[in-house]
């Protein structure tokens, strides 16, 4: 299994965390040049070394008007801005997804904090484009390792006090603290924001689970660099490494209804997804008095339970919900990509107890099928034409 590895010892910020990420690619200029071509307005990607405590590592530099984040005023932008900005760029649908989905996470901690509707928030440190350039900067470094999982060390927030747009605020910053709610954090003493609400979120929407670094075999290793200088090299630390085939654990909850329809479960099912559900699946079944009924079934991490019993609780009829804890045993999988004339195809391979498999990415095929009015079997013969 392919595993990213990211160590927080000195807490996170979307600059790091994009700075780090772009070590474990294979072409760091080409993912530069993706960057600059997906058009942020006034933004540019400058890949710089850095070193700090005698580590080499890398800075993503990002210029706004020719200038660094520092020697600017932060700008206000609305929720509504940056959806604009987002869903205008030129990369792909699924990148500008997770990126709009980072940001739903801060404004969501923004709104909470300041006791205003999500509509009406209007971003400060978070908001200008050179935040957005880092969280869409990692979503589409992300994208191009393809990990099969993600995980994270506890995050070290940093202490003392920060000076923001509202004034002076404790570290962690109130809306760094509920974004990092659930999350294992510490304080080591260092006297300074070292989590910022930008690395807060990308780590809670990435990360599968926070905990010490398993047992893997290391592949590449990267160093993100930040701009402070402390007694402790300033960096994020991400290991890409490769997990043997294993037994897991994966929890089922499973409920039965005879008096929901057919379009009533499909927006249960979607809901479920879309708040972390591995598998969503029904089954006809018999119920009292002979009824017909539905007996519905989601496979979850065991930490996304309470959210997936909030979901069907909201969007079902059931009264009661049944839970069982399975194992599980999983292939070793990995990312390779088809280069056609029409554009990248990611191809999954999986391998592991004498077998191995491999499959075409869907988003990958329909893409290059609607843009070229196609079949999506005639954009899979593509695929294995130039899959060598």
């Amino acid at each position: 299994m392919r595993t990213l590895y990211i160590e927080c010892s000195m807490g996170a910020a979307g600059d790091m965390l994009a700075s780090a990420l772009l070590e474990l690619t294979d072409n760091a200029d080409s993912i530069i040049e993706k960057l600059n071509s997906m058009g942020i307005p006034n933004v540019k990607f400058i890949k710089e070394d850095s070193v700090k405590c005698g580590i080499k590592g890398t800075h993503l530099k990002v210029l706004v008007n020719e200038k660094e984040e520092y020697e600017h005023h932060s700008s206000h932008s609305s929720m509504r801005n940056v959806e604009e900005i987002i869903t205008s760029l030129k990369t792909s649908a699924g990148i500008k997804e997770n990126a709009l989905s980072v940001y739903r996470i801060i404004a969501e901690a923004e709104s909470k904090v300041h006791g205003v509707p999500v509509t009406d928030i209007h971003f400060h440190e978070v908001g200008t484009f050179d935040a957005i350039a880092d969280i869409v900067s990692v979503c589409l470094i992300i994208d191009e390792l393809s990990p099969d999982e993600i995980l994270s060390s506890p995050v070290n927030t940093g202490s003392g006090q920060v000076k923001c747009a509202h004034g002076v605020l404790p570290v962690p910053a109130p809306a760094t603290a509920l974004i990092l709610n659930g999350i294992p954090t510490y304080s080591n003493g260092i006297n300074s924001e070292l989590c910022t609400p930008t690395g807060a979120a990308l780590l809670k929407y990435f990360a599968k689970e926070f905990c010490d670094r398993p047992l893997m075999k290391t592949e590449k290793i990267g160093y993100g660099m930040g701009n402070k200088d402390f007694e402790t090299a300033n960096c994020v630390r991400v290991f890409l490494c490769e997990r043997e085939s294993r037994e897991s654990f994966i929890t089922e909850l499973s409920f039965n209804v005879d008096d929901m329809t057919g379009e009533e479960i499909g927006f249960l099912t979607e809901n479920l997804f879309e708040n972390g559900a591995r598998e969503v699946f029904t089954v006809p079944v018999g119920m009292k008095k002979s009824r017909p009924g539905t007996l519905v079934s989601i496979l979850c991490d065991e930490e996304k339970k309470e959210e997936m019993l909030s979901v069907i609780f909201k969007h079902s009829t059931t009264i009661g919900v049944r839970e069982e804890l399975k194992k599980r045993y999983v292939l070793n999988r990995r990312i390779e990509t088809v280069h056609t004339p029409y554009g990248d195809i990611r191809k999954k391979i999986s391998s592991g107890f004498g077998a191995e498999k491999s499959k075409y990415e869907y988003n990958d095929l329909a893409e290059i099928a609607k843009k070229n009015s196609m079949s999506l079997k005639e954009a899979q013969l593509i695929a294995e034409e130039y899959d060598t």
